[in-house]
């Protein structure tokens, strides 16, 4: 039988308007689906105008402007929409979904449900539920006391996974599906490697909560009063107040 690393694997992954998922915007998507280790990828994408403007930062990030997706995206709402009913339908136990920093995409996903069709990601998984695996969490688990930034880039070339056309959303979602499947094989003989993806999925939110209280406490040693959510895969909404 297969093991979770080898066999089929859905990822995801977006290009934004920025960092704050209660209120920046998605302006393109991707799913990448593959039926094996080594299988050739399918592609699902989405180009999104998102009906405010692009701030010049976040263009200089993925290369997108507000003219480029006035003419090309599609409506936010029936975009949005789109890529939650794929989640649904692609990503489930037997087929865990791949998130790089899953509380930020799939969080912001999330509000933009909740603000053009007034549900939120869960109310399309009325069916399944969502089994996720974030190589940022598994990495950080499986080599703790490894020094050095852990982005997608930082962790593709520790792991020797091509990162090719970075800040596009269906090259990023490659490169996080082949990374999760790298940390897999690495980590084979230990833990990691004999869990299933549900038991992963339920170590992944300890894990992550844990690594957020440790990163606090360094932020707090060095003078910084930042506070790290640790809420996975998805952060809960905030109170209207804030």
């Amino acid at each position: 039988m297969a093991r979770w690393f080898e066999g089929p694997l859905a990822s995801f992954d977006t290009e934004t308007t920025g960092v704050d998922v209660e209120h920046d915007r998605i302006v393109s998507g991707a799913l990448v689906l593959q039926d094996s280790d080594g299988a050739e990828p399918r592609f699902l994408r989405w180009l999104v105008d998102p009906g405010v403007p692009v701030p010049e930062a976040a263009t200089a990030v993925h290369g997108l402007t507000d003219a480029h997706l006035r003419e090309h995206g599609g409506a936010p709402g029936p975009a949005v929409e789109s890529m939650a009913r794929a989640l649904a339908r692609e990503a489930e136990p037997s087929t865990p979904l791949v998130v790089m920093n899953a509380p930020f995409d799939l969080t912001l996903l999330d509000r933009e449900l909740k603000r053009h069709r007034g549900i939120g990601l869960f109310g399309y998984m009325e069916r399944t539920a969502l089994c996720v695996l974030d190589p940022r969490v598994l990495d950080k688990y499986a080599d703790r006391y490894r020094k050095g930034r852990r982005t997608l880039g930082d962790l593709c070339a520790h792991y020797g996974v091509p990162l090719t056309d970075a800040h596009d959303a269906a090259a990023d979602a490659l490169a996080s599906l082949r990374l999760v499947r790298a940390i897999g094989h690495r980590y084979a003989e230990q833990s990691l490697g004999r869990m299933t993806p549900a038991e992963l999925h339920v170590r992944q939110a300890l894990w992550h909560a844990a690594q957020a209280r440790g990163l606090e406490a360094w932020f707090a040693r060095n003078g910084s009063a930042e506070r790290c959510d640790p809420a996975w895969p998805l952060r809960p909404e905030l109170p209207a107040a804030a």
